[in-house]
């Protein structure tokens, strides 16, 4: 597993920059007229959000090993309490030597923690905020991280087995490291099984943006509800738990949280996320989210669009970002049965709102978006439907013709209209 070093590469910017230009002149996409940055930015967690809050903290990690190396399990509060200590350590006692300002919940799981009602969440996000000035210190965070799993290893491990190289290649997914102007940071994601919450720490000294939508930008600090538990001999109850301060990096903790209540989405500067965040706003198309401004809703699109096949031009880039997409946040039994109409909102995005390719290009990222849709339906099991003029029949389950139908992976006729396979696709669609 290397390291990716990513760079700013403006040259590719240009291409559009004009298109961009009119389009932020139209607007910003922002919730209200007047932007966001209005209202109050952080607000004080009540009782049943800090215990949610602990709840998530209390749980046990899986971090799934490849190979022969064992999983580990880990309270979460001890992961991060254990991380920061080794970051904070110094260099000669094996630490980094590096200050942490402080450690914050992030993204889906501090969604959940803030709800009203149950956010489902496929990974847990936490952000250390720390010095890095140097791509020196990206390394010696990265091996005080190495340093921490290997005191989590099982004391049966053969020490030999436990080097830097080895437990990064068995328990470390992803590594990421960006150091250009105005962004240093750094992201290590724990684990390495399908269908499980992976951990991810980000290292962060400066980053021009934090979340896509407003639903994804509150952070949790948590530093209160550590020292709570390093301190207090007592549990949490009502009467008796810790100030715990929660932000809105989107500007408006209050409107935020209501867009997160109602379903709605928002964002401001939508040409600044990477891959434009098309991807993360066909997610929330399909768990039933609905525009703030539908008025301006096709130029959010359209910015998306654009950012994104200015960050993956090439088809091979595209199938890999959606099937890695697809993989990682797509958790569980509910999250796997989104996949098709997933899938079927991003064709139709795609197909309506792309304005800065070719005419080849696009038909190629289309045909790509529907075949990974075709691949989503061929897991379901067949069922039988009518079949088109010009079809004698199909086997049965039990093997025997069956005159009239044919088997077909597609479950309706709504969600079938882009992507049906041809078998069914001009008795189900008109299109």
């Amino acid at each position: 597993m290397g390291v990716i070093k990513v760079t700013p590469d403006t040259a590719s910017l240009i291409s559009v920059c004009d298109m961009l230009d009119d389009m932020k002149s139209e607007s910003s996409y922002t919730s209200s007229e007047e932007g966001c940055g209005g209202g109050e930015r952080h607000a004080v967690l009540s009782y049943e959000q800090v215990r949610r809050l602990n709840d998530v903290m209390d749980e046990v990690v899986a971090i799934h090993g490849r190979g022969n190396f064992p999983t580990l399990h880990v309270r979460l509060r001890e992961l991060v309490a254990g991380v920061r200590a080794r970051l904070e350590a110094a260099q000669s006692a094996g630490g980094a030597g590096i200050n942490v300002r402080d450690v914050r919940l992030n993204g889906g799981a501090a969604s959940h923690v803030l709800a009203d009602r149950a956010q489902p969440y496929s990974d847990i996000d936490l952000i250390f905020t720390a010095e890095l000035t140097t791509a020196r210190h990206c390394d010696r965070v990265k091996a005080a991280v190495l340093g921490h799993l290997a005191t989590l290893l099982p004391p049966a491990t053969p020490r030999r087995r436990a080097t830097p190289a080895g437990l990064k290649e068995a328990y470390v997914s992803k590594m990421v490291r960006v150091t250009s102007d105005g962004d240093r940071w750094s992201l290590i994601s724990l684990g390495n099984s399908r269908g499980h919450k992976s951990v991810e720490l980000k290292f962060v000294d400066t980053m021009r943006r934090q979340f896509e939508f407003s639903v994804d930008s509150f952070q949790i600090a948590l530093d209160s509800l550590l020292a709570f538990h390093e301190c207090a001999q007592l549990p949490i109850s009502e009467n008796f738990y810790p100030t715990v301060v929660g932000e809105s990096v989107y500007g408006d903790f209050n409107e935020a949280l209501l867009h997160l209540t109602e379903k709605l989405i928002a964002t401001r500067q939508p040409e600044e996320i990477r891959g434009g965040g098309l991807l993360k706003y066909c997610a929330l198309l399909a768990k039933g989210y609905r525009a703030a401004r539908p008025d301006k809703i096709k130029t959010l699109e359209r910015y998306m669009c654009s950012r994104f096949f200015i960050d993956f031009p090439e088809l091979g880039q595209q199938r890999a970002k959606l099937e890695a997409y697809l993989r990682n946040h797509f958790v569980g039994r509910e999250e796997e049965a989104l996949k098709h109409r997933y899938l079927t909102l991003l064709h139709s995005v795609v197909r309506e709102s792309t304005v800065c390719l070719m005419g080849h290009e696009r038909r190629q990222t289309l045909a790509l978006i529907e075949a990974l849709a075709c691949r989503e339906l061929c897991a379901r099991a067949p069922i039988m439907v009518p079949a088109p003029v010009g079809h004698v029949g199909a086997m049965g389950p039990v093997g025997a013709m069956v005159p009239g139908y044919v088997v077909c992976v597609c479950a309706c006729a709504a969600c079938a209209c882009a992507c049906a396979c041809e078998c069914c696709r001009a008795a189900l669609c008109p299109a």
